[in-house]
């Protein structure tokens, strides 16, 4: 049966569990800095892979979208400003 730990380390596999220490450190910890950046630029390739890319027609709805809503904002904060300094010019005047 597995046993449930706080770690997060991941057993050997064909590991005793008789209580021993588990080897202390592992073939990632012995790259050097080109071995290392090799392997972020495969997992950065890999994610990538992954990522569901929108058709042309999506992306320039969604950027039609993101255009209007900021012009919107935009609109809400010029009025808003002008309004509040119209008051402020009849109050102190």
């Amino acid at each position: 049966m597995t046993e449930i730990t706080d770690t997060t380390e991941v057993p050997e596999p064909g590991g005793s569990s008789d209580g021993k220490k588990p080897r202390r450190g592992s073939r990632r910890g012995k790259r050097g800095p080109l071995g290392r950046l090799a392997l972020f630029y495969r997992q950065i390739v890999a994610e990538l892979r992954k990522v569901v890319w929108p058709s042309r027609n999506q992306l320039s709805t969604y950027t039609t979208v993101v255009i209007i809503f900021v012009i919107v904002v935009i609109a809400f904060v010029f009025v808003l400003d002008y309004g509040l300094s119209e008051v402020m010019k009849h109050v102190f005047g």
